[in-house]
């Protein structure tokens, strides 16, 4: 369950919880054309709490909006400042946040163009998406039989609510038989992406990711887990995965702003590696947890100070 805070931001306004409600005929509810983002805000070593890369995961929503051609009525700035309003306001020193976009009700049918664009900011307390021990111990994954969408099927660099049906089809596929998470196959057969991260794998000392021009969303996380590993002396490949690399990888993780930085223990009941966290996996979460609570951080404006 979602922890309940006091406030929400909707359209311009903090109203009570139960207040922010919408009608059945939202057009995003019936058809899934809206954008949205997950960020997360944590405290500090000195005690202050900062929302982790705020200006970039908003400019990425309105991007998304842009690429589905979904008006915002609000400008970047407006967003991020309400973003940390909602922090603010509910005192929170950490949570998950998740701005939404989306088309309310008025006209129905695929071609409606003039119904009004609702946004919202919402913020909860949220652990690890894939669970503390999965942090230290590493997770189980399994390859599902849904591919990811090719890109020019679904715009993979969107970040819209729509596209995460194949998503929750592939985690839904593969919790079923007990594993955690689930790995998805481009249409080309190469690794794209997990149901929720980005995939990076480890042969030898040397890291690879799947490169940016194929069907992965550009995360965030992964960005900053790039930079990460350059200021730690490591060179990341951007190059095409295949399947079987992942079952001989030394090393295979997950990033995302839910998961944040997740080693992969077992896939398609194949250990990896040593079955456990391996080094460079914990150099790496080292890394990204202090740069995310102001420890060293690779750029000071990635934190936006609450």
């Amino acid at each position: 369950m979602v922890d309940k805070v006091d406030k929400i931001w909707f359209d311009g306004k903090l109203i009570p919880w139960e207040q922010a409600n919408v009608h059945v005929l939202t057009h995003t509810l019936h058809y899934g054309l809206g954008v949205f983002e997950g960020i997360r805000c944590y405290k500090l070593r000195d005690g202050r709490s900062a929302v982790f890369r705020l200006e970039e995961h908003i400019r990425r929503l309105f991007d998304s909006a842009h690429i589905c051609m979904l008006p915002m009525p609000y400008t970047q700035e407006e967003i991020v400042e309400a973003c940390l309003q909602t922090v603010r306001e509910n005192h929170l020193d950490e949570c998950y946040l998740r701005p939404i976009a989306f088309m309310g009700d008025g006209e129905m049918g695929l071609g409606a163009r003039s119904n009004p664009t609702h946004v919202s900011v919402i913020a909860w307390r949220w652990g690890a998406y894939l669970g503390e021990e999965g942090l230290k111990r590493g997770i189980r994954a399994k390859v599902s039989s849904f591919q990811r969408a090719g890109v020019n099927t679904l715009m993979s660099k969107g970040k819209i609510n729509g596209h995460y049906v194949n998503s929750i089809l592939a985690k839904r596929e593969v919790q079923a038989i007990g594993y955690d998470e689930a790995i998805m196959l481009d249409t080309q057969g190469y690794v794209s992406e997990a149901s929720g991260e980005n995939i990076f794998v480890v042969r030898d000392g040397e890291v690879a990711t799947p490169p940016m021009g194929v069907s992965i969303l550009g995360g965030i996380t992964r960005n900053s887990v790039m930079r990460v590993m350059q200021d730690l002396g490591l060179t990341v490949h951007e190059r095409l995965i295949s399947r079987d690399e992942l079952y001989i990888a030394d090393e295979v993780f997950m990033v995302g702003t839910a998961a944040e930085v997740t080693p992969v223990r077992e896939l398609d009941n194949r250990q990896i590696g040593q079955g456990s966290r391996g080094p460079i996996t914990e150099k790496v979460q080292t890394a990204y947890f202090d740069a995310v609570r102001g420890v060293k951080v690779p750029d000071q404006s990635w934190l936006a100070i609450v």
